[in-house]
């Protein structure tokens, strides 16, 4: 595990300063839209992924799923009950199932069973309706984009596109493998080089090291908070995500990759009441492989923010203006060094980052 270090009475109020252009300078940290700005929007929406860039976004971050006849399309999951209108569609009832993915039994629709053709007649609603009822507005209006779609979107926008493969295994074991349509699509728009807008990024380890091979894009692995790669826990391997942010660890994955996207509770933990710990080493154990750092999800609601930084008795939907706390975690993390953040709100990150 990464060592803990006292952190600084006065780190809150501490901010990096950021010279402008696009709201960053050459070397300030990147903001990634997470799913778009999903604060605001149904996420993995084109209007999603069109506000981000609206709103100082220097990336959006796309994940991948596979439709049944091998499109590589927009989605959190594969399984898309709780962002599209799919379970009020009659004509699709008979393709309700029940799967196990990366060990987790799950009933519901899932992308593999429809052809691209029939997953452009859902519509997209918001993920968090209780969280995030201001984005119902938008329910029904827009469909699953595509890949190509997506990067047509970041250039006409001027972003660049972090993209994230999910489950990579099980497609695989069904015939549907995400690594080289999104590599050829990739090439065939003229991304291939190290220095392009794009990262590849995922929660396993063996797609990582397969894409090394085949392409000079940017890799990235990313950590989640517990557990650990379903690739690595199906091998028998028995190494987990604490296992990976190891100082040995990070030399390995430096073997492979260019960055890390860590949870954020990875660099700054929480105590069992949801406070603030004192930082990890993680972020320096990192630069120091030659790694960049960037940490997921930053978000403004008041329910996922530190327990110390919420106003008292708030853990519903955060009222307009209502960011100071999410604003002072940003201050925090960009004074700790990370190369970019994830984040749900890319306008509030900008601001803090400007």
């Amino acid at each position: 595990m990464t060592a803990l270090l006292v952190a600084s009475p006065t780190v809150l109020d501490a901010a990096p300063a950021v010279p402008d252009d696009r709201g960053r300078g050459r070397d300030a940290p990147l903001v990634i839209g997470h799913r778009g700005a999903s604060g605001y929007r149904p996420e993995h929406t084109l209007g999603s992924y069109r506000l981000a860039a609206d709103l100082g976004a220097d990336f959006i971050e796309p994940d991948l799923v596979s439709t049944g006849d091998g499109v590589l399309v927009a989605r959190h999951e594969n399984e898309i009950s709780g962002t599209t209108d799919v379970a009020d569609r009659q004509e699709f009832a008979d393709r309700r199932t029940a799967k196990s993915i990366d060990g987790v039994e799950l009933t519901g629709w899932f992308t593999e069973d429809f052809t691209l053709a029939e997953l452009k007649t859902l519509r997209a609603v918001e993920r968090l309706p209780g969280v995030r009822p201001y984005n119902t507005v938008f329910d029904g209006l827009e469909q699953i984009p595509t890949l190509q779609e997506v990067i047509d979107l970041a250039r006409e926008q001027g972003v660049g596109i972090c993209l994230e493969t999910k489950h990579s295994s099980y497609f695989d074991s069904i015939g549907l493998s995400l690594e080289e349509p999104l590599i050829d699509m990739l090439e065939a728009n003229g991304y291939d080089q190290r220095k392009d807008p794009v990262f590849i990024q995922s929660f396993e380890t063996a797609n990582l090291r397969k894409l090394d091979g085949m392409t000079r894009l940017r890799l990235v692995q990313l950590i989640g908070d517990s557990g650990a790669p379903f690739d690595l826990a199906a091998a028998g391997d028995d190494r987990t995500y604490d296992d990976l942010v190891t100082p040995e660890a990070l030399t390995q994955i430096a073997g492979y990759a260019d960055g890390i996207g860590p949870d954020k509770g990875r660099i700054v933990p929480r105590d069992g009441e949801g406070r603030l710990q004192g930082p990890t080493t993680l972020v320096d154990d990192a630069h120091h492989r030659g790694l960049v750092v960037h940490p997921y999800t930053f978000r403004n609601e008041h329910a996922f923010l530190p327990a110390d930084l919420r106003p008292s008795e708030a853990a519903g939907p955060v009222p307009l203006g209502g960011t100071g706390g999410a604003q002072a975690e940003y201050r925090l993390f960009f004074t700790l060094g990370v190369d970019g953040v994830i984040s749900d709100n890319p306008d509030t990150a900008v601001a803090v980052r400007g």
